[in-house]
């Protein structure tokens, strides 16, 4: 057993203990400063745990992955499941995928006091944060390569709030997301793709991903200074992008085992460990359980009018499996959340990098930016961009209310600008019939709003004047709790 293995090990064993003794020592009040944001000390020992708790669930699949009674499938979902916790892969080995994406909040952000306050979360390098909320990975797997479909004029598919991902080169929009955070300068922070490869050669699982891949997934000549070189966060200096400099075929097989990499958390993603279908509306759907009174009413109006929820978040229907989305993307008219530290992102950080020049002028672009940018890979896309301003792709409202505890926070929308149900379809409900107002204004959220990012695309035709009373909202809330994971295990 290699060190760092023993060290995990232990690190399990002591986990419960030292979470304990961290919530339990907290002291109040007092605030610390990563970059320009204040987190409270209280927050810093939530992300701790969460760290925890990441380190403790690696450890178990370290040990599962000794198993030799392990069939290909297995080996290829836990190869998977190792990479996505594995906090080693990062620029400053202190972030997993797992870090934004953790079961017992339907794989989004676990970090209760973030959702409430920030929103983005920190990337390897503290100080830097993303523009959006965590996604969802649960039932991810079913999103297709993104397409137009010119019959209903819309984008179908891809990943991301912005359906950047397309799937176009792997096959598949899953792997293709999986690529982006490790060298996302505010996430994972890799200045260079083959860092990946490189750091996972060192961990006690490469001889799996060997097994699994060919022995030529790693039989690569690494240049003396990749060490010196993967330890600087990105990105790369556009003079160098790829500043590990490999020969032409050492290259070739960096990309092809990133590639597996990819398409190994893809798998993991796609498992019934992430979406098993489970929930008590998969109970009710198949004979085995009884929505409430409040429930059912909360079925029927999420199914028709006035509200018209499945025509987006569609339940089903012939040969289709009920994901609660269509994979397109709409805009909603939300406001901004100048919560988010992003906007504060516009001077140079210790490493030279500025995430945001704009700063508070900066607005989100949505589809529009994706299409209007580099990663577009169809130029007849780019004269869409304009009327995508704005859109985001539709999530699934599978375990939309999952949270480990009652006071758990959760941040909804791609700016987390809402943080319940309650307040979502509030929103949904009134948001043209209320009276606007500004950021902070007495009433804020409950008898006015304020004005939308980009009115000029926003939808006007599904969602706004609804005309539901509060019980309703209320009733559609109950509805939306049933889609919950783990009610077949649990019974509640």
């Amino acid at each position: 057993m290699t060190a760092r293995k023993r060290y995990i090990l232990m690190a399990v064993t002591g986990a419960i203990l030292l979470v304990a003794s961290a919530i339990a020592q907290r002291s109040p009040a007092r605030d610390r400063v990563v970059g320009q944001v204040r987190i409270p000390d209280t927050t810093l020992a939530e992300i701790r745990a969460t760290e925890l708790e990441i380190d403790r669930v690696e450890a178990k699949a370290l040990v599962e992955a000794q198993s030799a009674t392990l069939d290909r499938l297995s080996q290829v979902t836990l190869l998977g499941k190792l990479i996505f916790n594995d906090r080693q892969l990062s620029v400053k080995r202190n972030e997993s995928c797992s870090f934004c994406h953790m079961p017992e909040t339907g794989f989004s952000g676990p970090v209760s006091a973030l959702n409430a306050t920030t929103v983005a979360y920190p990337g390897s390098i503290r100080t830097r944060f993303s523009g959006r909320k965590p996604q969802s990975h649960t039932y991810a797997s079913y999103s297709p390569v993104l397409h137009y479909n010119a019959e209903q004029r819309d984008f179908v598919g891809g990943q991301f709030w912005d359906m950047r991902a397309t799937g176009l080169r792997l096959d598949s929009s899953l792997a293709e997301q999986a690529q982006g955070p490790p060298v996302n300068p505010v996430e994972m922070g890799l200045i260079d793709p083959a860092c990946m490869v490189y750091r996972l050669a060192q961990q006690p699982y490469h001889s799996m991903a060997e097994r699994t891949w060919g022995a030529q997934a790693f039989a690569i000549h690494w240049p003396g200074d990749t060490e010196t070189v993967c330890e600087r966060p990105g990105p790369p200096p556009d003079s160098d992008p790829l500043p590990v400099h490999l020969g032409a075929v050492d290259r070739g097989i960096a990309q092809t085992t990133f590639d597996k990499i990819a398409e190994a958390i893809a798998i993991y993603e796609g498992s019934s460990e992430v979406g098993p279908f489970s929930s008590k509306f998969d109970d009710v759907m198949a004979g085995k359980a009884e929505f409430t009174p409040e429930e059912g009413v909360g079925y029927k109006l999420f199914r028709s009018g006035p509200t018209h929820c499945n025509e987006c978040h569609r339940d089903g229907g012939p040969g289709e499996e009920p994901l609660f989305t269509d994979f397109t993307a709409s805009n909603l008219g939300l406001p901004r959340n100048i919560s988010l530290p992003f906007y504060q992102e516009n001077t140079p950080d210790q490493f030279g990098y500025t995430a945001n020049p704009d700063g508070l002028k900066y607005l989100d672009p949505g589809v529009s930016g994706f299409l209007a940018g580099p990663l577009n890979p169809n130029r007849e896309w780019a004269a869409l961009a304009a009327s995508y301003r704005g859109r985001y792709k539709t999530p699934t409202l599978r375990n939309v209310d999952k949270r480990p505890r009652p006071e758990f926070v959760k941040a909804y929308m791609h700016n987390g600008y809402l943080k319940s149900l309650k307040e979502v379809v509030h929103f949904y409900n009134t948001r043209d019939s209320l009276p606007t107002c500004k950021s902070g204004d007495p009433g804020e959220k409950v008898t006015c709003w304020p004005a939308p990012e980009y009115p000029e695309t926003m939808n006007r035709r599904q969602l706004g004047d609804l005309k539901l009373t509060g019980k309703q909202e209320d009733e559609l809330v109950e509805f939306l709790k049933t889609l919950t994971d783990g009610y077949s295990r649990t019974g509640k």
